[in-house]
């Protein structure tokens, strides 16, 4: 262990084990020592850690596409409401959705990345990029990459968006407030789609990659070609450090990637949606949190290249760490966030970090975090 990690916060008995591992993981020279973990274990928190310049456990780090997670399960909320309807179709909610043969998705399919609509080519300018309706309204026109349904390819910064727009017709109201309403608030989460002007003190400016020599040959073998499906939806070549840093991106929270917060509300996030917390019940019952976990459409992602990516919303973290039980929903960010529910054992993992992942999603340490939790949850 590096005496440069200075790791505070707390852990609850037979948790020592992660504080150990996450100064090991900072500690080595590949990786940035500025992050944060947090875990609940059935509704009780039991690690809530940090370290790093300028960190602090209630500081608030961009978490890109872990917003993805605080999106849908507002999402989940208004199925189990019976306000959406999963296999009713997207036009017959937002009628303009049609156009370019679209009319027959459904919701369910649009949760499962099977629109084909991951982004426009020539792609969208940066403010366009932080507005939902621009590109709700912009996509509703387009005719999809490939036959909607039958394939899927992750929309990256697109899907809360569509699905969004979805929530303001059926509801008149944007998945922001929603989640503010339904979810922030009750629980005094410091997870914001949206963050507001007085909390910009607390914000940690992301940085961009600092790759080994490795990685660097890494990334420079798989390049992003220009055109392609993994440039269109991943807006290339947006800068994507400099767009989130922009206070002004922040402040609108767009569904997808514009989120701020930290790993102790993510957790916390996730630990209401599986367990009773602070005399609250669970969020969501066991058949809806199941049926949003279950694989959508199996096979290999048209953006990504992964394999049996997506549940509904939700990424099924089993490709990530396959030890976490079956019914597990969570999202992971291109900063090197983590955060999901494992029903099974109990645990709802956050974790964040400052500095851009290589070459982004889940950081690698968080297979190391992931183990010493599980082990600890289980021992």
């Amino acid at each position: 262990m590096s005496d440069d990690i200075n790791v505070r916060g707390t852990v609850a008995a037979g948790f020592e084990a992660v504080r150990e591992e996450f100064a090991a993981v900072l500690a080595e020279e590949a990786n940035e020592p500025g992050a944060q973990l947090a875990v609940y274990l059935d509704g009780r928190p039991v690690v809530d850690l940090w370290a790093g310049e300028g960190i602090e456990g209630d500081s608030l780090p961009a978490v890109f596409s872990s917003t993805k997670g605080a999106a849908h399960l507002v999402v989940a909320l208004l199925v189990q409401d019976g306000t959406l309807e999963l296999d009713r179709t997207v036009a017959s909610y937002w009628p303009e959705f049609a156009a370019g043969g679209k009319d027959a998705l459904t919701l369910r399919e649009l949760l499962g990345h099977r629109s084909g609509l991951v982004g426009i080519e020539g792609g969208f300018t940066g403010a366009d990029l932080a507005d939902d309706r621009v590109i709700a309204a912009t996509l509703a026109e387009q005719e999809p990459f490939w036959e909607p349904g039958k394939e899927y390819g992750y929309h990256a910064l697109v899907i809360g968006a569509l699905t969004g727009e979805v929530v303001r017709r059926a509801t008149g109201r944007s998945i922001q407030e929603l989640y503010e309403e339904r979810v922030r608030l009750p629980y005094g989460l410091d997870l914001h789609l949206g963050q507001p002007a007085h909390l910009e003190p607390r914000y940690v400016p992301v940085r961009p990659m600092n790759p080994t020599p490795e990685q660097a040959a890494e990334l420079a073998a798989h390049p992003f070609e220009p055109g392609s499906l993994r440039a269109v939806a991943f807006n290339y070549p947006t800068d994507l450090v400099a767009w989130i840093n922009d206070p002004s991106v922040r402040a609108l929270g767009p569904a997808s990637v514009g989120g701020v917060g930290s790993a102790r509300a993510l957790a916390g996030m996730y630990a209401a949606a599986i367990s009773e917390v602070a005399g609250r019940a669970p969020l969501l019952t066991p058949e809806i949190r199941a049926e949003f976990a279950r694989p959508g459409l199996t096979g290999v992602d048209r953006v990504t290249d992964e394999t049996d990516h997506f549940g509904l919303g939700f990424e099924r973290p089993q490709m990530y760490y396959p030890s976490l039980g079956e019914g597990a929903f969570g999202h992971c960010g291109a900063a090197g966030s983590q955060a999901f529910a494992d029903p099974a054992s109990g645990v709802a993992y956050g974790y964040t970090r400052r500095r851009f992942a290589v070459p982004g999603g889940a950081a690698p340490e968080n297979e190391r975090l992931v183990a010493a939790v599980l082990g600890a949850a289980r021992g």
